[in-house]
């Protein structure tokens, strides 16, 4: 499959403690073109953004797509610890589940999750990432032009001759 060159190949982080689980979305994601890092635990996510140990990776994560019920940290958790991460908090995360419970749903929602998919995920709940992926990049680019503003030479030479 040919990608334009303007079509950003985004990084997905994919967490579900079932092998065929994990698998399936893994395949479905990279259907879509996505990159993607699949990890059997909430625990292991953690560690592969390092907020673990509090070393901070430099990985560029896009999204992160995790399964509710896991042992140890359920996706809730991982969620709640990702939104209070100054580094991660703006990474779209998306819960997925076999259950269809409507208050753990709104808990997740509610705690900062874009979406809620339920289990099996299929090719047509994968198109609903790209609008929160193409957002949280539109974001980002909108933040790098003001941040350009601020300390364009142009201005800071303004501000400079102001000083004089």
């Amino acid at each position: 499959m040919v990608m334009a060159a303007s079509e950003t190949k985004f990084h997905v982080l994919a967490v579900d403690d079932t092998l065929i689980d994990r698998k399936l979305i893994e395949k479905l994601l990279q259907t879509s073109s996505y990159q993607v890092t699949a990890v059997d635990s909430g625990t292991k996510a953690l560690e592969f953004l390092g907020l673990n140990n509090n070393d901070h990776q430099d990985v560029e994560v896009n999204l992160i797509i995790t399964d509710y019920c896991m042992p140890g940290m359920t996706g809730y958790d991982l969620l709640r610890k990702i939104k209070e991460s100054s580094s991660f908090k703006d990474i779209p995360v998306v819960i997925m589940s076999s259950d269809n419970i409507p208050s753990r749903i709104n808990r997740c929602l509610e705690g900062g999750a874009e979406e809620f998919f339920l289990k099996p995920v299929q090719l047509s709940d994968v198109n609903k990432l790209r609008p929160h992926l193409m957002k949280r990049t539109q974001t980002n680019v909108n933040k790098r032009k003001a941040m350009d503003e601020i300390v364009s030479p142009d201005r800071t030479r303004a501000r400079y001759n102001e000083l004089e």
